[in-house]
């Protein structure tokens, strides 16, 4: 019988053989698994001002623009880095990014859509519509094709 006095006790357990297991390094030539990794983070960082623009209700179609431009380069760079032999650790693609082409070129089509709509947007209620649907776009993405 599990004894709840031992909880602290088992995550701590846990938490130590998850902090000693090692990080995957990406060692293949050109590193495009390390490299699309960054990519995807800097896509984050993009859209994050962006967000918080609208969640502090400072919308500014100047600086949607401006910032709507920083995502659009960053949203270039990550599919650059999905090239034949890029399936390895560490990376959390799932196979169907290769297995199924068609359908990941089509996920990534709809996020720039949302993605450049978003960047047009002309007033708060719009970018906020643009914004949640270019989310929506990455979480779809994500649970088809990341692990």
């Amino acid at each position: 019988m599990f004894r709840f006095a031992a909880l602290p006790l088992y995550l701590l357990t846990v938490l130590t053989f998850a902090a000693c297991s090692p990080t995957v390094e990406d060692t293949r030539p050109g590193q495009p698994v390390k490299h699309r990794q960054e990519a995807f983070k800097a896509l984050l960082r993009a859209s994050e001002p962006i967000g918080l623009m609208l969640q502090n209700g400072q919308f500014s179609p100047e600086r949607l623009a401006a910032l709507g431009e920083t995502l659009a380069k960053a949203g270039e760079a990550p599919w650059n880095f999905y090239g034949p032999d890029t399936d390895y650790p560490p990376s959390k693609s799932r196979p169907e990014v290769w297995n199924e082409p068609e359908k990941f070129a089509a996920e990534r089509q709809r996020f720039i859509a949302a993605a450049a709509t978003l960047r047009s947007a002309a007033d708060a209620g719009a970018a906020q519509a643009a914004y949640d649907e270019m989310r929506a776009r990455c979480k779809s993405c994500h649970n088809a094709f990341r692990r």
